[in-house]
Parts: C-alpha cells; structure tokens; sequence
C-alpha cells in the first residue's frame, strides 16, 4: 500500500434523509481520477459503508482500485441492526482485504483504528455534520498529521 495514494473514509454512523449517493460516487471518482488507488473503509454503520460501497461500484470502470476494510476488532458488526450486518458482510466480501486491527474489543480501539487509518493515508474523505464523536475526533487527528481532508 503507497500512502500517498491512499484515501482513507470516516464519517458519521448517522447519515441524512436524501444523502446524494450519487454525488459521493462523484467525489470518489475525482478522489481516482487525482491519482489514489487504495481507500481504508473503518467499516462502520452509516457513512463508512455508504463510501466502500461507492468504491465497490466504481471498481467496474477502475479496475486497479483497492479497498480495504480496516476493522477494530474481530466481530464489530455483532450488535449492528440486521439491515446493516447484511451491508457489512457484503461490503467485507467484496473488499480486497480485510485487516482486523485487534484480537479482541477494548475501549479505544474504534479511536485507534481511526488513528490507523490516517497514519496510513494521504487523504481523508469525511462526511462531517458536528463537532463531536469519532468522525471529528479523526478529522482533528488528521489535520494534527498534516493530511489533506476533503469533508462533504
């Protein structure tokens, strides 16, 4: 993996009613068509998956990308809705890799996949709707690291 040509997603678990999938497919391929190939999904509910998605169907017309779940601990999606584990098991077989971070869940380690994730990327895609949470608290990170951040 080349970090810089890497993007990596975070957003929130939350995603507005008539969220534009279309235009975040949009901004994915321009996120491509800037030269990175590889995208980091936390795989979380929401925008997370929502964004690996885009990826997986962009991968038709861009066969060389990449995208990798990068996964907290060993059964994240356990105390997920049904609607939603189904999305994950989805998102996680069409992946081209799957890194689970940690052998086992403790508190922090959603914050240290965030931290993975930006350590390892040069650019930081994020859906952000408030000043709270994981999603700020990895853009926060981000821009501590000096990464670029596109925020829709």
């Amino acid at each position: 993996m080349n970090r810089k040509k890497t993007c990596a997603f975070t957003g929130h678990r939350e995603v507005e009613k008539g969220f534009d999938f279309d235009y975040l497919k949009e901004c994915v391929q321009g996120i491509i068509d800037r030269g990175y190939d590889t995208f980091l999904c936390g795989m979380a509910m929401g925008f997370d998956l929502l964004a690996a998605r885009a990826v997986i169907e962009l991968k038709e017309n861009n066969p060389h990308i990449k995208l990798i779940a990068c996964v907290p601990c060993p059964d994240q999606e356990k105390n997920f809705p049904a609607d939603e584990k189904q999305k994950y098991g989805e998102v996680a077989a069409s992946c081209d890799e799957v890194r689970v971070l940690s052998d086992h869940y403790y508190k922090g380690c959603m914050y240290a996949r965030d931290r993975y994730m930006v350590d390892n990327c040069e650019i930081l895609f994020a859906y952000d709707r408030k000043h709270e949470g994981g999603t700020y608290y990895t853009i926060t990170y981000a821009l501590e690291n000096n990464k670029k951040i596109f925020v829709i």
